[in-house]
């Protein structure tokens, strides 16, 4: 993997990723400037999970090469990573100080997801929509340029992903850029779509061929 500071964005080239070190997908090639995103299509079980995980940085690529810059980006995984006995808000003032952004950030991410209302219910009483709204206002607060994202609708009602496909929007419009894997519309016909099934490991295809969902997603 080659850090490279500066650069919003992703480039990928000839990238293979593993989990638990099976190899999942090789030799993909791909580029997300800022202001683009590009959408992960495929089965379950393809690797869409492993790829962005790689991409976040908590596992190293198997091989390839990776342009990234360092801390430039956030990702919101299946996994609301709430602390369920705090607020709403100070779940948000949490996040903002793990990223340095500041409370300054939290207001306006509260309006932004709908949350203002709800900002001092502990997260343990929220509704599984509600929870998935807070788990994604870290990326509001996060301040940073590269959104990767793992079926982010997952919970959300249509208004709410309705709003979550504007928030995007605006991130794209800004200058940030994003890596989505979605069975959902959110609207974004210029985004770049990478199917990973093609790239599929060859050892992989074999020792899966009825896919485990569970351990290579």
């Amino acid at each position: 993997m080659t850090d490279h500071a500066g650069f919003a964005g992703v480039v990928a080239e000839r990238l293979s990723v593993a989990r638990g070190g099976i190899p999942v997908l090789e030799g993909l090639s791909f580029a997300v400037a800022p202001g683009a995103a590009m959408v992960l299509r495929g089965p379950n079980g393809a690797g869409k999970t492993t790829l962005l995980r790689t991409l976040a940085g908590l596992q190293p690529a198997a091989g390839g090469t990776l342009r990234l810059a360092p801390d430039a980006a956030v990702y919101a995984a299946h996994a609301d990573a709430l602390k369920p006995t705090l607020t709403v808000e100070r779940n948000l003032a949490f996040w903002a100080a793990i990223f340095g952004t500041g409370a300054a950030a939290v207001p306006e991410a509260l309006a932004a997801f709908g949350l203002a209302a709800l900002a001092g219910r502990q997260a343990q009483h929220l509704s599984a929509g509600q929870k998935r709204r807070l788990g994604l206002a870290r990326l509001a607060v996060a301040g940073r340029p590269l959104w990767l994202l793992d079926e982010p609708t997952v919970s959300l009602d249509a208004g709410a992903v309705a709003a979550f496909a504007d928030i995007l929007r605006a991130h794209l419009v800004a200058g940030g850029s994003a890596v989505v894997a979605t069975h959902i519309d959110l609207g974004l016909p210029e985004a770049i779509v990478l199917d990973v099934a093609p790239y599929r490991a060859r050892a992989t295809a074999a020792a899966f061929g009825g896919e485990d969902a569970g351990a290579f997603a």
